[in-house]
């Protein structure tokens, strides 16, 4: 894929309602890239993920316009993580970049990925506004506090210590992201891609950066941000049970069973203090025990049996996570190895066409449209230098 020296770089740009937006900010990003061509070369993803507004009607204006852009039109609204699976599936670049065609972090962003993860040949490079050196501007109270917080709960379960964990805004080595095998549709596909980076031991770095809604708010009433608060914090937690599943149950039980052991360590010194004046016989000391505090043994009993199934779940899910790492990594070193055999390009990973299976979603009534859709967006043969 490098081309006199330049490697070739596949921008991937979900769009979902973005009418308001979407034009000015796309004109925005190719002029920056056309900055950056002495260096790269470059294509363009704009996934137009079943917008209902006129997004759709943009997005066709853009691909007319600009020869580098390439545009796949969701029938419905997958999802974030299926127009990230999309886009992987189709794309040809050495290196992947996700943005949000929001512009929620400006265009600079993207050199800074490149130049990071071309000098520290990582798989995964995170834009991080919440590490040391990264800044916020502007961004609503509500939303700011959810999102350092739901970051700063999948940082204590992840392993690492990164900063931001849910951030789209990325750069990818391509034959690795090809590689993934991803199953999330929604944003929960931020934290599993960081996830299965590791699971493969794939090279993970962070970078500062300046999250600023400054152009959103300047939209004002065109645009709407498309977060849906409540299923992002289920998935968040979800996330968070995924990367670490025996800490999510095995840290409850413990201190489920220490409460046990106080409550039922009490009703033993209360056994105790009624044994002798029940004459020494240890069923009417019980049973006195039990006349006086009936609610204190239930919820003794109750606790202990639970912290015990607590633990012995969390030890089951911590061998489970084990053996889901082993497969998933055997996995995808025999697909390593089965593609080094097959009649694949040195340089690429998976062929477009051969993508399609693994990006299509399986269960959809409307799989062959948007296989249309695929098809469509996919070149002709190789593609040219100028589409490059």
């Amino acid at each position: 894929m490098h081309a006199g020296g330049r490697p070739l770089v596949t921008l991937v740009l979900p769009a979902f309602n973005e009418a308001g937006v979407l034009e000015a900010n796309v004109e925005f990003v190719m002029d920056y890239l056309a900055s950056l061509e002495h260096r790269y070369r470059f294509e363009v993803l704009l996934i137009n993920d079943g917008s209902s507004d006129e997004s759709g009607p943009i997005a066709e204006r853009l691909r007319r316009r600009f020869d580098t852009l390439r545009l796949i039109n969701h029938p419905l609204n997958f999802g974030l993580g299926q127009a990230f699976k999309t886009a992987f599936a189709v794309s040809r670049g050495d290196y992947v970049i996700t943005f949000d065609v929001d512009l929620s972090y400006a265009p600079e962003h993207i050199g800074l990925l490149l130049e990071t993860i071309v000098r520290e040949r990582a798989k995964l490079v995170l834009a991080s506004a919440y590490m040391p050196g990264g800044k916020v501007t502007n961004v609503p109270w509500r939303r700011h506090v959810l999102s350092r917080l739901g970051n700063r709960f999948l940082r204590f379960f992840a392993r690492g210590g990164f900063s931001t964990l849910t951030c789209m805004v990325r750069a990818y080595d391509g034959p690795f992201v090809r590689r993934l095998f991803l199953r999330s549709t929604g944003m929960d596909i931020m934290p599993e891609l960081v996830q299965k980076t590791m699971i493969l031991n794939g090279r993970i770095v962070e970078v500062p950066a300046h999250l600023d809604w400054s152009r959103q708010l300047e939209a004002g009433p065109r645009r709407s941000s498309s977060m849906r608060v409540v299923r992002h914090i289920g998935s968040t937690l979800v996330s968070g049970f995924i990367f670490r599943p025996f800490v999510m149950l095995l840290l409850p039980g413990l201190l489920l069973f220490l409460f046990s052991l106080y409550v039922n360590a009490w009703v033993v010194y209360e056994f105790l203090r009624a044994l002798p004046g029940a004459g020494g016989q240890m069923h009417l000391a019980a049973l006195a025990v039990y006349s006086d505090h009936p609610q204190t043994l239930f919820i003794g009993t109750l606790s202990l049996v639970l912290s015990v199934q607590l633990i012995g779940m969390g030890a089951m899910s911590l061998q489970n996570a084990r053996y889901f790492k082993d497969a998933y990594y055997m996995g995808s070193e025999l697909r390593r190895q089965l593609e080094r055999l097959g009649p694949v390009d040195s340089q690429s990973t998976i062929e477009p066409r051969a993508a399609l299976e693994h990006a299509m979603p399986r269960a959809s009534p409307i799989g062959s449209e948007l296989r249309r859709e695929f098809e469509r967006a996919l070149p002709d043969g190789s593609p040219s230098e100028d589409c490059r």
